[in-house]
């Protein structure tokens, strides 16, 4: 049986050409139909029917919903492009392409007005934010039945599809990665506790410590906005405290290199830095000085199977025109995280 690739292939087109072309979606040059009418021929290449009903009446779009970040930088530029680049991956292989939309700041997104201009059939939602406005938009988009997914945040008690990282775990294995060569004072660089994943992230910090025979002190909790900035800033109150401060757990990388670059315009050396272990173990991770400590996310993956489920949902939600809502129980899929160490955290006796 031929695949869509093959048929792109022979015909010089894109599989979503080729999708568009035998769904009958869309404007589509005469000369280009012929191409691809012919290749499929040629090579017996035909979609499945459950494709065809549901791609007739549909926009081919898979929406995307991004926090709007002009400076703030909520999440690393990394955070994006994996997720993005996984979420591409998938819709292209099924013949979609990808709009991507900014949220307005201060304003709830209205996301099924998306669906009923027929901008989308299906949307992930990232940067979503727990609290009233947004929950109530969401369980809204969840009654009409319209296909969603939301990555990187939870709503506790929903049966919204969600895909996120084991954030809890990712940051206890980094404080038991601290504790177990001895740093007992660590200062925990959170991000804002509206985002589900910084809550997480506390709470692994939490079972760490208590694993350990410790308890965080209030005092050492910090918290930015996960861009590089707001790590310079705490790097202020760090620096005043490195007499008592040995170890410093970031929850994301740009943060922790923040702290490390404040640090530094205050003329403290490298060698008499805390030990660091930062989060995402991004591109820059690698790059810092020292090398960057840090908990390896999945984003890429992460990406792709919440653009697999959803496209799965949507073809099943076109076929059989049933609500989306899942149990509760198996609504959410958490990935693995995987602490990954470099020299930052290393103890030089």
């Amino acid at each position: 049986m031929a695949s869509r690739k093959e048929v792109a292939d022979l015909a010089g087109v894109s599989e979503a050409t080729v999708s568009r072309v035998l769904n009958g979606v869309g404007p589509i040059k005469e000369e280009t139909r012929r191409k691809v009418i012919e290749a499929s021929e040629q090579l017996g290449y035909v979609p499945s029917a459950l494709a065809r009903s549901f791609a007739r009446s549909k926009s081919g779009n898979l929406g995307v919903v991004l926090p709007y970040v002009p400076k703030a930088h909520l999440f690393s530029a990394y955070f994006f492009s994996e997720m993005l680049s996984g979420i591409g991956s998938k819709a292209r292989d099924n013949g979609m392409d990808l709009l991507v939309m900014f949220r307005t700041p201060g304003e709830v997104m209205n996301y099924t007005d998306l669906f009923r201009r027929q901008k989308v059939d299906a949307c992930i939602i990232l940067g979503a934010r727990d609290d009233h406005g947004e929950l109530a938009a969401l369980q809204q988009l969840q009654q009409e039945g319209h296909p969603f997914c939301i990555m990187s945040q939870h709503f506790a008690g929903e049966s919204f599809m969600e895909v996120d990282a084991d954030h809890v775990d990712g940051s206890r294995q980094a404080i038991r990665h601290l504790t177990d060569q001895g740093y007992r004072n660590i200062a925990f660089l959170n991000g804002p506790d509206s985002y589900s994943n910084s809550q997480e992230r506390l709470q692994g910090v939490q079972i760490g410590m208590n694993e350990a025979g410790m308890e965080l002190d209030s005092s050492l909790l910090l918290e930015g906005n996960y861009g590089r900035r707001s790590g310079v800033e705490a790097a202020a109150t760090i620096a005043t405290r490195l007499d008592e401060i040995d170890a410093v757990f970031a929850a994301n990388d740009r943060m922790a290199i923040g702290v490390m670059h404040g640090l530094r315009e205050r003329g403290i050396k490298v060698q008499d830095f805390p030990a660091f272990v930062g989060y995402d173990d991004s591109d820059a991770a690698e790059m810092a000085v020292p090398p960057l400590s840090s908990v390896r996310v999945p984003f890429y993956e992460m990406g792709e199977l919440a653009a697999s489920k959803l496209i799965h949902a949507s073809l099943g939600a076109a076929a059989s025109s049933v609500n989306t809502e899942l149990p509760a129980e198996t609504a959410r899929q958490l990935l693995p995280t995987e602490l990954i160490i470099r020299a930052s955290s290393i103890r030089n006796n």
